[in-house]
């Protein structure tokens, strides 16, 4: 299949996006921001810690039944100020419209796997 948008990658590429497994700590109503959006804290295990983020995935998902939940994120993208805190990761999810499904594993793996 030839790829007709010239966006073609090489393994290099592909292996400079960090993807991690993550569970979700902490997520609560973030109200400082003008689309429906969670803050996180995501555990990404011993070498990388706990990162923060917001999400736009109020939609398909309440605060609670995320808290517990295995997830995968870009983890090596600069922090970027989003309202009052710093994002530390990108969750990654399939995009419909306004919403967002996120990207999970269907069993539990250790926190901080890198995915590739």
């Amino acid at each position: 299949m030839e790829n007709s948008n010239n966006n073609t990658l090489t393994w290099d590429d592909f292996m400079k996006v960090e993807m991690r497994v993550g569970t979700i700590i902490q997520a609560e109503e973030f109200k400082e921001v003008r689309n429906p959006a969670y803050k996180l804290v995501v555990d990404f295990g011993e070498e990388i810690g706990m990162r923060k983020t917001s999400a736009q995935i109020t939609k398909l998902y309440t605060a609670e039944e995320l808290i517990g939940k295995q997830v995968i994120a870009v983890v090596n993208f600069p922090p970027k100020q989003i309202a009052n805190i710093m994002s530390e990761c990108l969750v990654m999810g399939a995009v419909e419209g306004k919403e967002v499904t996120l990207m999970s594993l269907d069993k539990p793996v250790k926190n901080g796997l890198r995915i590739g």
